[in-house]
């Protein structure tokens, strides 16, 4: 990445070293760097000639714009790993009696068909909710998308809004829309500003309602962390201790219903850079606890599969 750039590339290893250092003793967990997606798999979701363009680096002005990335080969791969992490977790937790795998990056909700978008080229839990469906068709057949990124999961909604077998759930910031509202299968909106105990009380309104009606085999959560209140992008103010508990709830009905769970990263973008800064810490943290407590809430049955850089 460019000196400078608004992404902040970095934060993946501060967090992946911080997840391996807290798991390192867990039985069970394993941390295994991602494979690269293939173009069958992201067939199964995107258009076949946005696929090759962007391969190719046939990708315009605009849409390096919209995406916020430039093109390059590293990138390419970057892009390709961030999708098939996601997809091997898909693979590892259906293939075994796991409850949870988890990918230390994904969470790529604004890419659609064939655009890109904020940050996003492919959308991978897309393509791993598809490949899922394809390839266990004797185990899936109803899966639920939670995204509880502060930005609405607007690319997924759009992908799967003829798709009855996902179900999409967005809860996310009022105030964080920067591209045209989508129609989730459930929009729930946070007004700007609001803490632990209003965001607690909107996701025990809604989080059992959709369980209930959809009873998942396979769930998704987009584990944005840039609802913290140390985010600069999130405009909510959520503290670590509620980001906590926020994962704890949701693992807490995965268990109940028996569903399997993937787990992504998502969002969380520090004020700074600097790893001796209290934002930088706070949102690296954010992102650790996620693959930590769902680790230790599952048993250490997990399976971790990171992005390694």
């Amino acid at each position: 990445m460019p000196e400078g750039h608004r992404f902040p590339m970095e934060k993946y290893a501060a967090f992946r070293r911080q997840a391996q250092q807290r798991l390192f003793s867990l039985p069970g967990v394993g941390f295994h760097p991602s494979p690269l997606s293939t173009v069958r798999d992201l067939e199964s979701t995107h258009d076949r000639s946005y696929i090759q363009r962007y391969l190719v680096g046939n990708v315009t002005a605009q849409e390096k714009r919209e995406s916020g990335f430039d093109w390059n080969e590293q990138h390419v791969n970057r892009t390709l790993s961030s999708v098939g992490g996601t997809v091997a977790a898909t693979h590892a937790v259906l293939q075994s009696d796991s409850s949870v795998g988890a990918h230390l990056a994904g969470g790529t909700h604004h890419a659609f068909q064939a655009r890109m978008e904020g940050f996003c080229i492919f959308s991978d839990i897309a393509v791993a909710a598809n490949v899922a469906l394809r390839d266990y068709p004797d185990k899936v057949r109803k899966i639920l998308i939670v995204d509880l990124d502060t930005h609405q999961g607007n690319g997924n909604a759009v992908l799967f809004q003829d798709d009855s077998r996902v179900f999409t759930f967005s809860m996310h910031c009022d105030a964080n829309y920067f591209s045209k509202k989508q129609a989730s299968d459930l929009d729930v909106e946070v007004k700007a500003g609001t803490g632990d105990a209003g965001y607690l009380s909107l996701l025990e309104r809604y989080l059992p309602l959709v369980f209930e009606a959809q009873a998942p085999d396979l769930v998704f959560f987009q584990a944005g962390v840039d609802v913290h209140a140390s985010d600069r992008l999130g405009k909510l103010a959520l503290t670590r201790a509620g980001l906590q508990r926020r994962n704890l709830r949701l693992f807490q009905f995965v268990e109940a219903y028996g569903s399997k769970l993937v787990v992504t990263a998502g969002g969380g973008y520090p004020s700074d850079s600097d790893p001796s800064s209290g934002p930088y810490a706070d949102i690296i943290n954010a992102h650790a606890d996620v693959y930590v407590g769902a680790a230790e809430f599952f048993g250490g049955g997990s399976k971790m599969v990171p992005l390694l850089r």
